[in-house]
């Protein structure tokens, strides 16, 4: 019987084909730190693709932090968290965390992924029980819903009608966790929270919200979309990470006393991982003292994502229901996106190209996001040159029916 596997993968031939157009966009390596400029290449190049919205993965304070905890724990843990890996500090930032969301405990992971992962695993696991998926949840949500014993059930995105629909026909047996975005990573858009609020309360649902993007940019002094929507106390879950706003690695995962002892003895991706290491934790630790003690940080964050809006929309650019500083600058079409990604960069703009299978190919996209260290100039040269790009590979800037 002969071997299937290289068989397999050398129908995959996505990324070949498009080096060989000399459009390949992904992978691509930065000399300098993550900043609203970086080095390519040897060349400066402004940076509208990073989710450092307050522009702390090269602030002074965070990185001696982290040095100092390196030289009095080390470089990392040699375990789990479960076992010989915790350390006073990851004790400290856990209450801290909890704190800044408004719930009574909290436990650190790895990374974001792993969190979604554990929790949904491990949380909602009978074969009676049910998750119900935002379509346009993030990938990790979807991994971990594919891990759980339970029904995943997904309604369209942001549409309260047919999430109402859903939830009508679930029995009233077993456990109910709607699972949301808090702001989505795309399409830039907040959660309708207050609508899913009211509909977990009639048909006997819990909830959990995904802060990836939101911590640090929306809520009470960047506490995320519970704390924005005034429904802390109505969500059960908060997640979040530290790899966009807290400039470090690793995430959280925020509930009551009681659900959170239950992750800690059973999200198999907590238990049997080795847990942050030290330079990461104290990382987070300053990150969230300058967000707490400097508040004109988010507000800097949306002055700058308000002032690129406005010049995206007044260009004529379709910029979809964004309400944050996700830009998603459609483009509808996945070859002419990474030309005009191709061509920003070679002109000096960094941006994330979106295409499919990551949205549909009708909704291909330029992500623009802004950072609270960026300044007007640069917002300028950048939607200039994105205007330039347009006009020359040929994108309609006008929406069509699709």
């Amino acid at each position: 019987m002969g071997k299937k596997l290289h068989d397999r993968i050398a129908l995959f031939k996505d990324a070949e084909m498009a080096r060989e157009r000399g459009v390949y966009p992904f992978f691509r390596p930065i000399e300098s730190a993550q900043d609203t400029e970086v080095i390519i290449d040897g060349k400066r190049v402004l940076m509208f693709g990073s989710n450092s919205y307050l522009g702390l993965t090269n602030h002074p304070k965070i990185k001696e932090a982290s040095k100092k905890a390196i030289d009095k724990y080390g470089t990392g843990c040699a375990g789990s968290r479960f076992l010989n890996g915790t350390l006073d500090i990851h004790i400290e930032l856990e209450n801290r965390l909890a704190e800044y969301v408004g719930k009574e405990a909290s436990v650190l992971f790895s990374t974001g992924f792993q969190v979604n992962l554990g929790v949904l695993s491990s949380i909602v696991a009978s074969r009676s029980d049910y998750l119900i998926l935002d379509e346009y949840d993030h990938a990790s949500l979807i991994d971990g819903s594919r891990l759980s014993f339970s029904r995943v059930i997904k309604y369209a995105h942001n549409d309260m009608e047919d999430l109402r629909r859903k939830l009508t026909i679930l029995p009233e047996e077993g456990v109910k966790l709607i699972v949301v975005d808090g702001i989505f990573s795309m399409e830039g858009d907040i959660v309708k929270l207050p609508e899913i609020v009211q509909l977990a309360e009639e048909f006997g649902a819990n909830i959990m919200v995904d802060d990836a993007h939101s911590l640090g940019v929306i809520g009470e002094k960047g506490a995320g979309t519970a704390s924005h929507f005034g429904l802390t106390n109505d969500v059960d879950l908060i997640m979040g990470t530290f790899s966009k706003s807290l400039a470090s690695l690793g995430g959280f995962i925020a509930a009551d006393f009681a659900t959170i002892d239950y992750l800690k003895h059973r999200a198999r991706s907590l238990m049997f991982s080795a847990s942050m290491p030290p330079g990461s934790v104290a990382s987070v630790i300053a990150a969230l003292d300058i967000i707490i003690s400097e508040p004109e940080r988010i507000q800097k964050l949306w002055d700058n994502t308000n002032y690129a809006k406005k010049l995206l929309l007044d260009e004529g650019f379709d910029l979809g229901p964004t309400e944050s500083p996700i830009l998603p600058i459609y483009v509808r079409d996945n070859e002419k996106t990474f030309i005009v990604t191709k061509y920003l960069q070679d002109n000096g703009v960094f941006v994330n190209p979106v295409v499919s299978p990551a949205v549909p190919s009708d909704s291909s996209l330029l992500r623009f996001s802004l950072m609270a260290t960026h300044t007007f100039d640069q917002i300028d040269e950048a939607i200039d040159k994105i205007s330039k790009a347009f006009k020359i590979v040929g994108v309609s800037m006008v929406k069509e029916d699709i």
